[in-house]
């Protein structure tokens, strides 16, 4: 049995729960919290505060991965009942999410900063009273403007765009890692 000490980082990753929003732009979160579990022979699948939480060692750290089961806009309902533990902590809170503003495919660190437009982060920040969150951020920006932005998010990738966002999966779950292992600072310099 584990201390609660244990529990240094939890990584949330952002998305839809549901299969008609598995293959999204807007559950690249989920899916890079899938690919960490799954690299980690782990599951995602005990219940709480409308999330599903698994657990996994990664970078020397314990590591509770989470996919908030709440739907995106209120996924700081689910974020901010998590932390209410008191070995939670924001400094050791990571949150993947996509991010319309940033080439396809491409992710960026950062240590804090704004919710840029992004529901489920501004619904983090606003339940945790703070924005100084690491977030890895993976750019889903089409090479043609965006009508309607709800739509978008919500459509799943197109065949030509699925070898990019691998990619930007794989890149995301190592950037996790890096920042696990060897620091946020150190990640942004490999990674942004």
């Amino acid at each position: 049995m584990s201390s609660l000490l244990d529990n240094d980082w939890m990584v949330v990753g952002l998305g839809n729960p549901g299969p008609e929003y598995a293959k999204t732009r807007h559950n690249l979160g989920f899916m890079t919290v899938d690919l960490l579990a799954y690299e980690e022979q782990t599951q995602i699948k005990r219940e709480e505060c409308r999330a599903l939480v698994g657990r996994a060692v990664i970078g020397g750290k314990t590591v509770e991965l989470v996919k908030p089961i709440t739907y995106m806009n209120l996924s700081g309902d689910a974020v901010g009942c998590l932390m209410k533990k008191p070995e939670r902590s924001a400094e050791r809170l990571i949150v993947i999410s996509d991010d319309l503003a940033l080439p396809l495919g491409k992710i960026r660190i950062r240590p804090k900063g704004s919710h840029g437009g992004h529901n489920g982060l501004r619904s983090i920040f606003d339940h945790l009273k703070t924005n100084e969150v690491i977030r890895v951020r993976i750019g889903i920006m089409p090479d043609h403007p965006v009508g309607n932005t709800k739509d978008f998010v919500l459509r799943p990738f197109a065949g030509s765009e699925r070898e990019a966002v691998e990619n930007a999966i794989k890149d995301s779950a190592d950037a996790i890692r890096a920042i696990l292992g060897e620091g946020v600072e150190a990640a942004m310099a490999k990674f942004n």
